[in-house]
Parts: C-alpha cells; structure tokens; sequence
C-alpha cells in the first residue's frame, strides 16, 4: 500500500495581499485565503485522499488553514500538532515592508538576494525589538539561542528538517496518511529534501497559496510520484505570481 504526503502552503493572507514580507509576524487569512483553504479540502476530497494524522506551524494563517481544510473534509477530530519548527523563513527588518517598495529603495537585485539566495540572510532584528520572537509569549519555554531574528533559506531547512525527519516521517509506520500545512520556505525545505533539488533548483521553485501537493511513496518510502490537485495551467501561473512578488515594476 503506497504513502501518502500533503503539503498545503496556507491560503492568502492579510499581508500576502498587500505584498508585504510577512515572515514569523501572525498574519490572519484573507477572505480569498479562506476560500483557498476550503478549495484544498474539496480537492482533497475529489481525489480521495483523507489525512490521518496533521501537522502544522505556530503561525495563525497555516493553523486557520488546516481548520478550515479539516472543517470542509469533516476531519476536524484528527490529531494535529503544531511546532514552531515549521515556522516560515524569518524575513528580520523586512518583516513588514512592502515588497515592491523595498525593491524601489534598495533594487530587485537586492532584495532578490534577500528572498531568494540560498544562504544570503536580510538584516536582523534588534534583540530588544519586539518582533523578535524572543519577546513573544507563543516561544516561552524554546532556548532563545534556537530563535532566529533573521534567517536565510538555508538556515530555515536546517530549522525545519530535523522535525520533519525525527518526528513527522516516523508516523508513517502508523499512519498512510500525513498532512502538513505550512509556510513556502519552510515547505520548500521538505520539497527540496524528497526531490533532492539543488540549491539552485529550490531557490527558483515557488509554492502558490492553497494548493494541495501530493507526494506518494512506496512501502519503503521511496517516492514514486508527486504532483499538485490542479490543472497544470493554473499551478504555472501562480507559481510566476509567486516568483515576481519582489519586483519594483507594477
């Protein structure tokens, strides 16, 4: 019997709407978000495929996500754990600004270096700031030396995988089934280690909101398939929108 992986990035939100760089800030979803999220669950549904176990971020936009999803497939009594491992890439000073503005002031190369290079990190945060996640009660409890106030890509795989590896890839001995609903860079991690992408295969590969993407594996976790629950046209063209998301021109 084959396995099955779902990766959900949550549906739009707030600040994706404004094209801000959101980060580890706790953005709620649009209304288009929560459209999104329910699109996934009915996909899910489509295709008969039914999570058993899930899991997700500390951040509200993955967590409203995965309800809703749950809520729209009648799930909503399957386990569900949240860690802070899934978190999505730390943007530090960005966090906040407009992205095309950004790119005005300091140009698309630049912050193309910022959102896109592999090991390339933005400015951090002042460690008194309070958008450091050291100043945040969700992280009481977490070493401080373990919470970024920037990261590259890289520095977010290297966060993400030891959970994914050590805690959410064991389950499937138990479970065929597993769902997780997270951020782009943080699923970007996952993606990059199951295809095994190069750095620059991954940092060119982009995740649109809410679209469910379905690894199958083999008995022996071999991946066999994966695939996005839409039409090809649709997955490219939100995929581009993704990609431009940090240029200056309109």
């Amino acid at each position: 019997m084959s396995k099955n992986l779902i990766l959900i990035r949550h549906g739009q939100s707030e600040w994706n709407k404004l094209n801000l760089f959101t980060g580890w800030k706790d953005v709620d979803l649009s209304e288009k978000g929560m459209q999104e999220a329910a699109q996934a669950g009915k996909s899910l549904l489509e295709y008969k495929i039914e999570p058993e176990i899930c899991f997700t971020s500390y951040l509200k936009r993955a967590i409203k996500t995965l309800n809703i999803v749950l809520d729209t497939m009648d799930l909503d009594y399957l386990p569900v754990y949240k860690t802070w491992r899934l978190n999505e890439k730390h943007y530090g000073q960005l966090q906040g600004l407009n992205k095309q503005e950004t790119a005005e002031k300091y140009g698309d190369e630049q912050v193309l270096k910022w959102r896109r290079v592999f090991d390339c990190q933005p400015p951090a945060l002042d460690e008194k700031d309070e958008r450091n996640p050291r100043n945040e009660k969700r992280y009481k409890g977490i070493d401080p030396k373990d919470l970024p106030a920037t990261e590259s890509l890289k520095d977010c795989i290297a966060r993400c995988m030891p959970y994914f590896n050590e805690v959410i890839m064991p389950e499937f001995k138990k479970h065929d089934t597993i769902l997780i609903a997270a951020h782009g860079n943080s699923l970007r991690g996952i993606v990059k280690n199951l295809k095994n992408m190069t750095e620059e295969e991954i940092i060119k590969f982009n995740i649109p909101t809410g679209i469910p993407y379905l690894f199958t594996f083999d008995d022996n976790l071999s991946l066999m398939e994966d695939k996005f629950l839409a039409d090809e046209q649709t997955v490219k063209k939100l995929m581009e929108q993704v990609a431009n998301q940090g240029s200056s021109k309109k």
